[in-house]
């Protein structure tokens, strides 16, 4: 009994808290192509009961959009993933806020929704880069 209380100890680290293959930066893709396409039908719509319920899904689909941007950051990548690709912190950052209350969430710009989607792009090759080693 008393030699487990003592034994030593083993440091383990792992890349996420559940198993690997959970985080995966097209959720956060899939959302913002659909925060496209309601931009889009909105602009083709002149019905204020449809855009009110658009503009509803595009705010939802932006948060959405900030949680699995957010989990990535926050529980995928590791202090060495920041070292080595220091614009990590930047391009989270700024994705997040474009889909924002400035970006996607507060706003029927077409342009702004590919920003953002050009952003999740430049995290999901970092992302694979990451899985590769």
């Amino acid at each position: 009994m008393f030699a487990k209380l003592f034994a030593p100890t083993l440091e383990v680290s792992a890349h996420c808290d559940l198993p690997c293959g959970v985080y995966d930066p097209a959720q956060a893709r899939i959302e913002a192509e659909s925060i496209k396409a309601i931009i889009a039908k909105v602009a083709d719509n002149d019905d204020p009961d449809f855009r009110t319920r658009a503009i509803v899904i595009k705010e939802q689909r932006s948060e959405l959009v900030k949680h699995h941007l957010w989990v990535l950051w926050t529980d995928y990548f590791k202090p060495p993933h920041f070292e080595k690709y220091p614009q990590l912190h930047t391009l989270f950052n700024e994705a997040t806020k474009l889909a924002g209350a400035s970006g996607t969430k507060g706003e029927l710009d077409a342009g702004k929704a590919d920003e953002l989607l050009a952003k999740i792009d430049e995290i999901a090759e970092i992302f694979w880069e990451t899985k590769k080693a």
